[in-house]
C-alpha cells in the first residue's frame, strides 16, 4: 500500500535539511518532494502492512528532530 506523509517545518532551509537527510535513509526507500512554498516535505513509501509501520514511526521522530510536524 502506498503511504504518504506531509511534514510542515520552520522553514524551506530547514525542509531541505530533512529532505536531504532523507536521500541516503536506512529505514525505509522514500521519494520526497518539497511543496507549499518550500517549507513542507510530502514523503510517499510503500508499506506492506505485515504489522506496526515502523517507517512511519521513524519519518516521525526525523521530522521532529528538525522541528517539523505532520500535517
Amino acid at each position: 500500500m502506498k503511504t504518504e506523509i506531509r511534514y510542515c517545518f520552520e522553514s524551506s532551509q530547514v525542509a531541505n535539511r530533512f529532505l536531504h537527510e532523507l536521500k541516503d535513509w536506512p529505514v525505509n526507500d522514500v521519494k520526497t518532494r518539497l511543496f507549499n512554498g518550500g517549507d513542507s516535505v510530502k514523503v510517499t513509501y510503500e508499506y506492506d502492512e505485515s504489522g506496526f509501520d515502523y517507517t512511519s514511526a521513524e519519518l516521525d521522530d526525523l521530522a521532529e528532530k528538525h522541528g517539523g510536524k505532520e500535517v
